[in-house]
């Protein structure tokens, strides 16, 4: 298709090929769903070690600084950081940051004035209270200038008193989050049952798959705390600060139906996701602001199972219509639906059905692209002179 070309800078403190997160594959998957309508990506981030400084990648170019230091997992760049993001910038039709980053804001105070700016508002800060009242005035200041702020779903617009409190409601937008479809990605037969054996698994006995990294807020704790209590086997796929505690606990309890499956790969992930019976997401705080794992169960046809935080978890899984939607950190809650749908194989694939057609509603990579096209060409025809910056 033939469209304008528009440039997009996207800013976030850290991408791939730095070890992987939820946001990161957010990012991605904005700069291939938006490729197909003519703009072209390129991503800034930091990195401890961003040698080489520039990576070609299918979604776009990645432009690297040092990363100094991480206080609370806020990367800070130099002088360096700023003048590769000011030279991006004059290069740039749109700059979409992605929040939370309090560094993003610093580089949008020294940035080009004027310049059309989106946000994607990710999630709340929820643990660093401290930290977030001292910024809490620069980050106001930063979402005045914005051009638009998009939340990832409609929960996290009504529920999110930052989002409520600092961005006018007119500048306010929602826009899911997506996948470009991967689905038709096959592997011989032979192949993915040998993976399967690899993790000591069959086709023959179904499991419960949880997958992403290995963090607080993910909720695996209650995981563990429910295994005893599940009829079949969970597989815990990647790694993460959360890692050896969660064997401790596992080792603790004498839980012995769970696979700690470490860092997987792509091929791994397909696999996993075409043969688990279900996927479990038990986070239990806000911070998981919209799951992109259940987008991929979704694409998969697969049911799932999460917790009601507020946030968009909820959205993407359709209570009793894509999976069941359960209270935080209640294992009793958690191993009843998972025991469901593992002894329940018809159920598992009627819920499994409903969730891909919510997935090609909603969440689709054509979905996803054509709603921050349509953003991109409205607030780079905007003018901005109001701009507080």
């Amino acid at each position: 298709m033939t469209c304008q070309k528009l440039g997009i800078l996207h800013v976030y403190r850290t991408y791939f090929p730095d070890p992987p997160g939820g946001l990161q594959e957010a990012i991605k998957q904005i700069c291939l769903a938006t490729s197909i309508f003519g703009v072209e990506t390129k991503i800034f981030t930091l990195s401890p070690e961003p040698n080489p400084h520039r990576i070609g990648a299918p979604e776009g170019e990645v432009i690297r600084s040092r990363s100094w230091v991480a206080p609370a997992s806020c990367d800070l760049g130099g002088l360096d950081s700023v003048l590769r993001f000011r030279e991006l910038s004059a290069w740039a039709d749109v700059i979409h940051y992605h929040f939370p980053w309090p560094f993003a804001d610093v580089l949008h105070l020294f940035g080009i004035k004027g310049k059309p700016s989106v946000m994607t508002y990710h999630s709340d800060i929820v643990r660093q209270k401290c930290l977030g009242s001292i910024y809490a005035p620069l980050m106001r200041k930063t979402f005045r200038s914005m051009s638009a702020v998009v939340a990832t779903s409609p929960a996290y617009a009504k529920t999110s008193l930052v989002l409520n409190e600092n961005v006018p409601a007119e500048n306010l937008q929602t826009i899911p989050l997506g996948i470009v479809d991967y689905y038709d990605t096959n592997f011989k037969s032979d192949s993915g049952l040998k993976i399967l054996e690899r993790f000591g698994l069959n086709k023959a006995n179904p499991f419960i798959l949880s997958l992403g990294v290995l963090r607080y807020y993910k909720g695996l704790h209650t995981l563990i705390a429910a295994a005893n209590a599940i009829q079949g086997t969970i597989v815990i796929a990647g790694s993460g600060p959360e890692e050896q505690s969660l064997k401790s606990m596992t080792a603790e309890l004498g839980v012995t139906n769970v696979v700690f499956a470490g860092q997987i790969s792509q091929d791994e992930k397909v696999v996993l996701l075409q043969y688990c019976r279900a996927l479990a997401l038990p986070s239990h705080v806000r911070s998981e602001a919209f799951g992109m794992v259940l987008v991929e169960a979704s694409m998969f046809s697969k049911p799932m199972v999460c917790c009601e935080v507020g946030s968009g978890t909820s959205f993407v899984n359709a209570h009793a219509e894509t999976g069941f939607v359960i209270p935080p950190e209640s294992p009793v809650d958690l191993a009843a639906a998972c025991n469901q749908l593992l002894a329940d194989e018809q159920l598992a694939l009627k819920m499994g059905r409903n969730a891909r057609l919510r997935y090609e509603k909603l969440f689709s990579g054509d979905a996803l692209g054509r709603a921050y096209f349509s953003l991109y060409q409205e607030v780079s025809n905007l003018d901005i002179g109001h701009s507080t910056q």
